[in-house]
């Protein structure tokens, strides 16, 4: 018989792809390994340069915050030096000549001459009373501004110099007329820049700096630096400077790392500077996102560690380094996004896996080159030979002169044909008589299998006959133990007291009346024989409550027999069953031996509608299970002894039945075995009852199982059924 061609996938391709997988996976790997080479190496290299240009921007840009609190110290000296220089004269004869009481109620600097380009102006609002002391401030604070002034104007925009009582000194050429302009009952003592060099804000006397604001004249971005002088222990004067910002916010926006962006935070978390800041808008402004993710910032960055200067922002995938800028007091901060490390990673990575890739195509077509020459033609030579030895042809013609392993596999496969023929042969010879010994081998093998039906038929009636007599003997423990109950109650009854009572009433026939209700005797007769018909009677119902019990059993021990022999006849008919009442007979079949071992019974029964079943196999497993529960218990104390039944209907239209002991427990070993038929942990067991449980509960439709934490901690048994509800009755 020719032999069936298949398709051939050609060595060399599939060879070619299994080592190109594999080298694409080397590829892949080293492309990866390399990409996190690459990241970790820019990654460093970028945060340092990142720590590097905040550090060098929080220097430079701080320089202007440092002279201003500079600049304030001087003009404190001198200011405090000029106060005591002053004489009573001087002062008086200056003030007059500086300044003028107006009709308003305000002083100012005289008009006359006044150039406020050149000059320095102070307004004193109305209400404000000048004293002598007032006076001589008011013209230390005038000299001490026209000398400091002029040359404070080169950096910053005014200089002025303000008093507690409300006047001001101000050097401003910008608005020369600003102390004219004034309105007589404004005050500056509630602008933004004089409260924090009060006592009560600045308890330390430092020089402090007002937030960011928008100047309502010049609408540019201000904040102001006020240092406060206190002389003799009194606050007499608040020196201040205004510091633009516009030059500050355009570098801070403009110039920055590629990719990344600046911030300016104060220390309370307000934002100085911003992206998308507008030119003369006081922070903050922008989109809602923007804000929330600016103070997300700003609380990773106050919850840095001392010296930590570069942090991570792991749920924005951004890296941050800030710095304290002197003077201020604010956080110089840049944020660089990760995407501007991992990005010329990324792309440095794109040319080594094109490299590879391209590497890999090279070294492919070589393979191949070598593959098909080398390797696939003398293997096709060696295939079309094995076709030709499948075929029944022993003459094949192969390249043996190779000195590789393919020349030896031809010379092996040429020597295998060769042997193949002969054994071809000698197995010809063979077959002839192979017929013969088929036969003979066949007829032993039915007999045996003869044999073995007998052995197993046996073996099956042994089975249920075991069954049966178990099932058997747990009723007629219950039957033996009724019985002997009522033998106790008859032997018990006292029925020789009735032949003494008519004894009497016979001897005393002719004067019955007057025995009754006269002699001592006869009045107990009356009373003596209706306690007794009532003490007949109640021993009565018990014997028959005893009898009915026997005959119960005793048509459950008639059904056990009966299940066993219908197992080769046709299912018994289903019938309605009240579960309740099957739970109760089972517990009632068991309560002499439950009596006898003290178990205390604990019920948790649903009520539910009759179902169909087979009564008698339900009763089978219940009687089972709560015998072996009863036995489980023997080694725990009497007075701990609990046996727990539980009935319920579960949501898959199923009925559960648990009976639940503390006795002796299952060790999980012996879990899988339980159900085995033989096997039993009682030394005086046999190991029937929980397998035939086991079957009637495949044949009820469900499954009996077991549950034990372990010995020791007792074992629950579940019967768990379908729910066939039965047909109401009309």
């Amino acid at each position: 018989m020719q032999p069936t061609s298949r398709p051939r996938a050609p060595l060399a391709r599939s060879t070619l792809i299994h080592m190109g997988v594999r080298i694409a996976v080397v590829i892949a790997l080293t492309t990866l390994f390399s990409y996190l080479h690459m990241f970790g190496t820019l990654r460093t290299e970028a945060l340092a340069q990142l720590e590097q240009h905040v550090s060098e921007r929080a220097q430079r840009e701080q320089g202007i915050f440092v002279l201003a609190q500079d600049n304030l110290a001087i003009l404190e000296k001198a200011l405090e030096e000029r106060i005591r220089a002053l004489t009573p004269e001087e002062v008086n004869t200056r003030f007059e000549l500086l300044f003028a009481n107006l009709p308003d109620g305000t002083v100012r600097s005289r008009p006359e001459g006044f150039d406020g380009k050149k000059n320095v102006c102070v307004f004193v609002p109305s209400g404000v009373t000048v004293d002598q002391d007032l006076r001589r401030r008011l013209v230390a604070s005038h000299d001490v501004l026209a000398q400091y002034g002029p040359a404070f104007h080169v950096r910053f925009t005014d200089t002025y110099i303000t008093l507690p009582e409300g006047p001001i000194a101000l050097y401003w050429p910008e608005r020369s007329t600003w102390c004219q302009d004034a309105r007589p009952t404004d005050s500056v003592i509630t602008q933004d820049y004089f409260p924090i060099s009060l006592p009560e804000n600045n308890p330390k006397r430092l020089t402090a700096w007002s937030g960011v604001y928008v100047d309502s004249v010049s609408g540019q971005s201000l904040t102001s630096v006020t240092r406060p002088l206190d002389m003799d222990g009194r606050h007499v004067a608040s020196l201040s400077h205004d510091v633009p910002l516009a030059d500050l916010l355009g570098r801070t926006i403009a110039d920055h790392l590629p990719g990344a962006y600046n911030v300016i935070f104060r220390e309370d978390g307000q934002l100085i500077a911003y992206p998308g800041q507008t030119e003369g808008a006081a922070p903050p402004s922008g989109s809602a996102a923007s804000q929330e993710h600016l103070r997300r910032v700003f609380e990773r960055m106050k919850e840095r560690a001392d010296g930590q200067d570069v942090l991570e922002l792991p749920e924005s995938d951004e890296y941050i380094a800030t710095a304290r800028m002197q003077g201020t007091g604010w956080y110089f901060t840049t944020v660089l996004p990760e995407s501007v490390v991992s990005q010329p990673a990324f792309q440095a990575t794109r040319y080594v896996l094109l490299l590879g890739i391209l590497s890999l195509l090279v070294e492919l077509a070589i393979m191949y080159w070598v593959l098909q020459q080398q390797i696939s033609r003398p293997l096709l030579s060696l295939s079309e030979a094995t076709d030709k030895v499948a075929a029944g042809d022993f003459k094949v013609e192969l390249d043996t002169h190779r000195c590789d392993e393919l020349g030896q596999l031809a010379r092996s496969f040429q020597l295998m044909a060769d042997k193949v023929q002969h054994r071809e042969e000698a197995l010809r010879q063979a077959n002839e008589g192979l017929e013969q010994r088929v036969d003979e081998r066949t007829r032993e093998l039915k007999h045996i299998h003869q044999q073995l039906v007998q052995t197993a038929r046996r073996a099956g009636m042994a089975e249920i006959a075991t069954n049966v007599l178990h099932n058997v003997g747990n009723v007629l423990n219950s039957v033996y133990t009724s019985s002997q109950v009522a033998k106790e109650r008859v032997s018990e009854m006292r029925l020789e007291h009735v032949g003494r009572v008519a004894n009497m009433l016979e001897q005393n026939q002719s004067n019955i009346a007057t025995f009754l209700t006269q002699d001592e005797r006869g009045r107990h007769v009356m009373p003596f024989l209706s306690r007794l018909s009532q003490s007949l009677q109640d021993e009565r119902n018990e014997v028959i409550t005893l009898l009915d019990d026997v005959g119960r059993y005793t048509e459950h021990i008639g059904d056990i027999v009966k299940v066993q022999q219908n197992y080769a006849r046709i299912p018994r008919v289903h019938e309605p069953v009240v579960l309740a009442d099957l739970l109760e007979d089972a517990i009632r079949i068991n309560s002499a031996g439950l009596t006898r071992h003290q178990v205390k019974v604990q019920r948790h029964i649903s009520q539910m509608p009759p179902m169909l079943a087979d009564k008698h196999k339900i009763l089978m497993i219940l009687v089972n299970l709560v015998s072996n529960a009863k036995y489980a218990m023997d080694g725990v104390p009497r007075d701990e002894r609990l046996l727990s039944v539980k009935l319920e209907h579960t949501r898959d239209e199923h009925v559960r039945i648990e009976v639940r002991d503390n006795g002796m427990g299952i060790a999980p070993e012996m879990l899988t075995r339980i159900f085995k038929y033989g096997f039993t942990t009682r030394p005086d067991g046999h190991g029937f009852g929980l397998h035939s449980s086991a079957l009637a509960a495949q044949e009820l439709g469900g499954t009996l199982d077991v549950h034990s934490e372990g010995p020791g901690c007792g074992a629950t048994f579940t019967l768990d059924m379908p729910f066939v509800p039965a047909p109401e009755t009309p």
